[in-house]
């Protein structure tokens, strides 16, 4: 048992043996201590999960990641799909002043300049206008119909923040200025609600931090945490460890980019058959055999093929090949730019931290090595030639993938050819020619080989039995709202 669990203990205001007393619940999201409270836009997971929970957006996600009102207590979609006009609820900000179609023009306007230079602000490039069309009504424009536009407008980035403090639906305070913070649920009338007599007996206090994944695992299993959330692949075996396996590891059905994004393209990295050959060589099938995970989805391709109308393309792109013959290609490849370089190939790859890393890291360089290539693990942050990339998708389109290796992101390897035909379905009205710009796109990257994907994400939680409002989703997200609020 580490011993921060017991420091961890005395901060969650109570009892290691009786967490949740009085109803409350203790939440860790797996991360640095210093990752919880959110500034800027560009939010890790325990902050976004914080953001969601104290600071609306238009609209927000419930338990099992469906679209809720939250600012906007209905709306409409015009007929061709480009406008969204949203009614707000009657309700105020926490200074007191009236939640108005002004205030929240000028808010979201400046969060949608703020998420320039992100994934997430191009997602969000289809927007044309935001304009206040009455004192409660605002109505935002797109350039082309974008039928999962709600879901990105839900995302915790996207609250709106005036003067300082958002809207709700819970109160954050940060008991003994320790790294924590404590939740408590706004009353249903201070958000435009019907009030509730039993409000107060009821709704249940949070609180919440955020802990690396084995400190986070020893406290759940020390009774000190009710629920675990944000675990990845890379720190899965911390959950797998005596009696928590047994009913308590929740695994989200999600979806979104794993794997290895090029860093480095000098050298053996700067042809595309080389890259190409990396991929060939990896058997997906076994990457997470060490992990015991059921159902996992392994891919060779970067965008799922059903998302671009195409299933019958399948799941990998040598499919026709047995994994001999492309291992004996691949292993050509290799032994050609040795023998005209001069050079030992050789690759560094980043990962972070955990025994989970290991146990990928021993698979891809057991795969890597049999085709002759030198494989060393170090951390993300020294200069990798392969960084490991692991990100939830945040809508099912083909677009959030193309966005996640956008040029303007500078984060490795990119196509700007792909590029100007993702900017370029924008303004497709034709839902035909949209798909077909974005198979492009993705031809493109694929023919680059700009990135080595190995399969779905992976993000499990631990949560207590007594814990009842937890859903697990394919968008891995978990707000902390509901877990306030009592089951009925």
């Amino acid at each position: 048992m580490r011993s921060s669990v017991i420091l961890l203990c005395a901060l969650l205001l109570s009892a290691c043996n009786s967490a949740g007393a009085d109803g409350d619940v203790n939440v860790v999201i797996i991360g640095a201590q210093s990752e919880l409270f959110p500034e800027g836009v560009r939010l890790s997971a325990a902050a976004q999960h914080l953001r969601g929970a104290t600071t609306e957006g238009i609209v927000s996600l419930d338990s099992s990641g469906q679209i809720v009102p939250a600012i906007a207590e209905r709306w409409i979609v015009t007929d061709d799909g480009l406008g969204y006009i949203f009614r707000l609820r009657a309700s105020d900000w926490p200074d007191g002043s009236e939640i108005s179609a002004a205030d929240v023009r000028v808010l979201l306007t400046d969060n949608l300049r703020r998420l320039e230079g992100t994934s997430l602000g191009l997602d969000l490039a289809k927007i044309t206008e935001v304009r206040a069309m009455t004192g409660r009504v605002i109505e935002v424009r797109l350039s082309s119909p974008m039928p999962e536009f709600l879901r990105v407008l839900a995302q915790p980035e996207l609250g709106l923040i005036k003067d300082g403090g958002g809207a709700g639906p819970m109160i954050a305070s940060s008991p003994n200025s320790t790294q924590m913070a404590q939740l408590n649920a706004m009353p249903p009338e201070s958000r435009g609600l019907a009030p509730r007599e039993d409000w107060e007996e009821t709704a249940r206090v949070l609180t919440v931090q955020a802990l690396p994944a084995g400190t986070a695992v020893d406290a759940f299993a020390d009774g000190a945490v009710d629920v675990v959330l944000n675990g990845r692949l890379t720190d899965f075996p911390e959950a797998q460890l005596g009696p928590l396996a047994q009913g308590n590891v929740r695994i989200d059905p999600t979806f979104g980019i794993f794997g290895f994004l090029i860093r480095n393209q000098s050298g053996f990295l700067a042809r595309r058959e080389h890259r190409e050959a990396l991929s060939m060589a990896i058997d997906r099938e076994a990457v997470v055999s060490p992990f015991s995970i059921g159902g996992w989805q392994s891919t060779s391709w970067i965008i799922p093929p059903e998302l671009l109308g195409a299933p019958e393309v399948g799941l990998e792109r040598w499919a026709e090949q047995s994994r001999l013959d492309l291992r004996a290609i691949a292993a050509r490849r290799v032994a050609d730019w040795e023998a005209s370089s001069g050079e030992k190939a050789a690759l560094k790859i980043g990962l972070p931290e955990g025994e989970g890393s290991e146990l990928l890291f021993r698979q891809v360089a057991a795969d890597w090595r049999d085709i002759g290539i030198d494989v060393e693990r170090v951390l993300p942050e020294e200069s990798p030639d392969l960084v490991l990339r692991d990100r939830l998708a945040r809508y099912s389109s083909p677009r959030w993938f193309l966005n996640q290796f956008n040029c303007s992101l500078r984060i490795g390897l990119c196509s700007e050819a792909a590029d100007a035909l993702v900017i370029e379905s924008l303004s497709a009205l034709d839902p035909a020619r949209k798909t077909e710009l974005l198979a492009d796109a993705h031809a493109l990257l694929v023919e680059e080989e700009a990135f080595i994907p190995l399969g779905a994400p992976i993000r499990w939680s631990l949560v207590r039995g007594s814990v009842t409002s937890f859903e697990p989703n394919r968008w891995g997200m978990h707000p902390l709202f509901p877990l306030s609020q009592p089951t009925i």
